[in-house]
């Protein structure tokens, strides 16, 4: 497994102890310090020092963005499987278990994906997001597979890993990288793999830079798309780009902006950014209420004798 880590100190040991957590225990993990300007580096260390038991590494490196980053750590690493996590997200308990057993027991398999949980640092219950099987074809129309999948070390080096160049959207460029070399994949119809919902970071910086994004996959993977997208393509990244991002109109063997990941994203996001202001509505009603028996002098009443079941 490889955590590139870049200024996000304050998740890495959230995320380490959802891998602490596995059920499946044969793993390794790198946690690739991206240059960071915190104190990450003191937090992996720190980590690693509290579980001498387990086969933690850092590894530390210039500011390179994540792309550069998880391709350092895979390089680094000696498993045959490999699991990219980001810092600020988590697994489930059994993710490496489930996903571990369909690549054990499915030679043509290369990849085993999950659905997925959002979530966020309140109180709030996660929503959880069911994505398609998997399918070469749908794969060239909408991203349906996260970054966080476990996959043959094999794909990396045949892929030639993730393209260092780009800032976002380097996940779905690798899947399709995938496609074009003949790796099948399978999805696990389970929520095991946790996204935190921060209302920033690359998946905001992929919907900003959408059209660009994909006009850039299409360029990277020329054979498998018609000519007529790889002209588009040209276009929005030549210097008609501005008038091109304003179209509307995309070929139709390239994810459109009406894709459901999208919708359901952007629906999901808008859902737990009103729960959030709902919640600390309601938080601050109950204070408002409390103060207010308070001061009218409310009796407060005693608890009942407790008992322990530990």
């Amino acid at each position: 497994m490889v955590i590139p880590c870049h200024d996000y100190a304050r998740y890495l040991p959230e995320a380490v102890s959802s891998i602490l957590a596995q059920t499946f225990q044969d793993w390794e993990l790198l946690v690739v310090d991206d240059g960071s300007t915190d104190n990450t580096v003191e937090v992996a260390r720190s980590l690693i020092a509290r579980h001498p038991d387990r086969r933690i590494r850092l590894v530390q490196r210039p500011n390179g963005g994540v792309s550069a980053a998880r391709n350092t750590g895979i390089e680094a690493a000696t498993g045959r499987y490999v699991l990219p996590l980001d810092a600020d997200d988590v697994i489930a308990p059994t993710m490496l278990e489930k996903t571990v057993a369909v690549l054990d027991d499915s030679p043509g398999i290369a990849i085993a994906s999950t659905d997925v949980f959002t979530f966020t640092e309140d109180d709030l219950p996660p929503q959880t997001m069911s994505l398609p099987a998997y399918s070469r074809e749908l794969m060239l129309q909408r991203l349906i597979m996260f970054y966080c999948s476990l996959y043959r070390r094999e794909v990396w080096r045949t892929v030639g890993g993730y393209d260092e160049s780009m800032r976002a959207g380097e996940d779905w460029d690798f899947w399709v990288g995938c496609v074009e070399h003949g790796f099948d994949a399978h999805h696990i119809h389970e929520p095991l793999f946790g996204a935190r919902n921060k209302d920033t970071g690359l998946h905001v910086e992929a919907a900003e830079n959408d059209l660009a994004i994909r006009a850039r996959i299409v360029a990277n993977h020329p054979s498998l798309f018609k000519p007529i997208t790889h002209g588009w393509a040209q276009a929005v990244l030549s210097q008609a780009a501005e008038v091109c991002l304003r179209d509307e109109r995309v070929p139709d063997d390239i994810l459109t902006r009406a894709a459901e990941m999208d919708h359901f994203l952007t629906a999901v996001m808008a859902l737990q950014r009103t729960a959030r202001v709902q919640h600390y509505h309601i938080q601050r009603l109950n204070k408002e209420l409390a103060a207010h028996r308070h001061a009218a002098g409310s009796p407060v009443q005693e608890k009942g004798p407790t008992t322990s079941a530990v």
